[in-house]
């Protein structure tokens, strides 16, 4: 905890007009015409101080070992450190000039629903939006057409005006905003009717979009200077355009990937044949050799979604489900069975297939656990 006897020069037992002089001796060397900017921190310090010393009731509890000017400390009246502070170094009340009445307008965020396609190879999408745009009638002047801004009679075009404060040391100039322009330091005696002296209307206009290819859900294209206008005619923001991919009927997207399932006939996938299949590039040939397994992959490379930050495609994974017939007709189950006798499969003995090495040392591991 600070020392604020020791900040001040003066006793533990110092009378308040003992305190109150050390301080204003204090104070004026470190006013900020005397002593700069650099003395900001060694000012705070000493208008803490005071703001403790000079109060009773705060300095009965400082005495007592509980800091009255941190979180939870005790509450007083009187002239306190925020206000000497800000009095003598502005606490963003002070100005130095007339506020532009044209400022930058905010941002915009639209969403924009895609499809699978134009998110693999890119397309141009137009998209409507409403923004506040200029105003056509005053062309972001605010004024009534043939009439123009005219200085405050009140600030003269500086936007503040001063006024003289009343404290302990004496007569202090502060400035504050001008009431009568709201700081702008000029006045619109005629108000355009169209925007009401905004300088902005609303609108609805279309603007064509670049959807790059690799978008995905999520991802957000930056229109610079496409967003909402400021006010007094200031400068657009940006307008935000979020991607939302639909989903696809056949292909379902994992990065830039594309995966699909083929179902092929029990007969096919055992003697092996070649399939025609529709993928976002047309049709493709998928050759299915002897014997192909469910669950079986087949890769098409360079057939997945083109990559967004870079050349190229992902790849397009096929993956085989091997349909067992149903339904066989007399004939059709002798041909099965005469098939199962030739390769001794007619009472086909259970065999487990062994699991991947990896599962069994997760159950390894795990035992091992439970027994120490």
């Amino acid at each position: 905890m600070n020392d604020y006897y020791d900040t001040l020069g003066v006793p533990r037992d110092a009378g308040q007009d003992q305190i109150k002089k050390a301080y204003r001796k204090l104070a004026r060397e470190l006013h900020p015409d005397v002593a700069g900017p650099d003395a900001e921190d060694r000012f705070k310090d000493v208008s803490r101080a005071y703001e403790v010393l000079s109060n009773p009731e705060k300095r009965q509890q400082y005495d007592m070992g509980s800091d009255p000017t941190q979180p939870g400390g005790g509450q007083g009246g009187g002239f306190g450190f925020q206000d000497i502070f800000e009095t003598f170094f502005g606490g963003g009340g002070q100005q130095s000039g007339p506020i532009p009445r044209a400022r930058r307008g905010q941002d915009a965020l639209v969403r924009l629903d895609i499809e699978l396609a134009e998110a693999t190879f890119g397309a141009k999408r137009e998209l409507t939006v409403d923004t506040a745009v200029v105003c056509g009638t005053c062309s972001g002047t605010c004024c009534a057409p043939g009439t123009s801004p005219r200085t405050c009679d009140v600030c003269h075009g500086r936007g503040s005006v001063q006024r003289v404060a009343r404290s302990f040391l004496g007569q202090v100039m502060t400035t504050q905003p001008c009431a009568a322009c709201q700081g702008f330091g000029t006045q619109i005696p005629e108000p355009c009717a169209e925007c009401s002296g905004e300088g902005r209307v609303r609108s609805r206009r279309t603007l064509t979009v670049n959807v790059p290819a690799g978008v995905d859900t999520g991802t957000r294209i930056k229109l610079t200077s496409q967003g909402e206008v400021g006010g007094g005619g200031g400068p657009a923001g940006d307008l935000y355009v979020e991607i939302r991919e639909r989903p696809h009927d056949t292909f379902v997207r994992r990065g830039d990937d594309l995966h699909c399932t083929l179902e092929v006939p029990m007969t096919a996938a055992a003697l092996g044949t070649v399939m025609s299949l529709d993928t976002l590039d047309g049709a493709q040939d998928v050759d299915l050799r002897p014997g192909t397994q469910p669950g079986q992959v087949v890769t098409l490379k360079g057939l997945g979604v083109g990559h967004l930050h870079g050349t190229g495609r992902g790849d397009l994974e096929i993956h085989v489900e091997v349909q067992v017939p149903t339904g066989l007709d007399e004939a059709q189950e002798e041909l099965l069975r005469s098939l199962a006798r030739s390769r001794g499969e007619e009472r086909p003995e259970p065999r487990l297939a062994a699991a991947h090495p990896g599962v069994f040392g997760r159950l390894r591991d795990k035992f091992a656990g439970r027994q120490g």
